[in-house]
């Protein structure tokens, strides 16, 4: 197989895996909580796991406009799963953080979606496991760089 050909299947092989990711994120946000919509639930995953944060550095980090997380972040709000706390360095401002109950419920997703991709790559070995993770990371630093 030529360079390009190669280039071509990688591209190829990236389309299914997003589109199976964007299925699957759907399905996973409904496990959450039924009108949680599949973007904010990766806002949700991300402040879970790294907040509290202000909602300008999501703007960043999901490279969105303000006005798209601010919605987001509303809808999280209305459905229980962040709440909004004033930022002790800048009372003007106000910090971003998953409640309890919504912690629980991504973990409770968590455990099984790892199980499930247990079972489905259970013919693997823990080397292949672990090198196709690195070599998905080693992918991901790559395209990151520009």
């Amino acid at each position: 197989m030529t360079r390009a050909e190669s280039l071509r299947h990688l591209e190829q092989e990236v389309g299914v895996m997003i589109r199976r990711v964007r299925r699957v994120v759907g399905v996973r946000a409904q496990l959450v909580h039924e009108d949680l919509q599949p973007a904010s639930y990766l806002m949700l995953g991300y402040v879970a796991e790294h907040g509290p944060l202000r909602a300008s550095s999501m703007v960043e980090i999901f490279a969105t406009d303000k006005g798209a997380i601010s919605r987001q972040v509303q809808h999280l709000v209305d459905l229980g799963l962040v709440a909004r706390v004033p930022d002790p360095d800048d009372r003007r401002a106000s910090l971003v953080s998953a409640t309890d109950e919504a912690v629980s419920r991504l973990e409770e997703v968590a455990r099984h979606r790892r199980k499930w991709l247990g079972e489905q790559l259970g013919d693997w070995t823990d080397a292949r496991l672990d090198e196709f993770a690195s070599e998905l990371a080693a992918y991901n630093e790559a395209l990151s760089r520009s």
